[in-house]
């Protein structure tokens, strides 16, 4: 697949339209996990704008996103970076053996106190 085509692909699944992003950073000072993140949510805007879509999704910060959506609830423009980052998050995990975590991997990080919808969030998204 062509960085054209994975572009396109993540824009259709997200529904986001980089190019209303004005880059002002709102969306990054938000993050709770900034600190953690290669790439940060305006500059995941940027880079889908660009195509750069097999860099992102060779980089550990799709897996470091928190999915709490705090960047979309303060963006001024509608931009929803966190839609993005989702997106090329299911496209990387799509690809036939590039899965983040296997099955197998996820009883040994169980706690008593995981809530069980995380459990089955992690065995939905990473057993497709």
């Amino acid at each position: 697949m062509t960085e054209l085509q994975m572009k396109e692909q993540v824009l259709r699944m997200s529904g986001v339209d980089p190019l209303k992003c004005m880059r002002c950073g709102k969306c990054s000072g938000t993050c709770p996990s900034y600190d953690e993140m290669e790439y940060h949510p305006h500059e995941f805007v940027y880079m889908v704008e660009k195509g750069q879509i097999s860099k992102l999704m060779a980089s550990d910060s799709i897996y470091k996103c928190l999915s709490c959506m705090a960047c979309v609830e303060r963006c001024p423009r509608g931009v929803e970076p966190g839609k993005l980052v989702e997106a090329i998050r299911l496209l990387a995990v799509r690809r036939q053996g590039a899965n983040h975590l296997k099955p197998d991997d996820i009883p040994a990080m169980l706690d008593e106190d995981l809530p069980q919808q995380a459990i089955v969030t992690a065995f939905r998204k990473y057993t497709k």
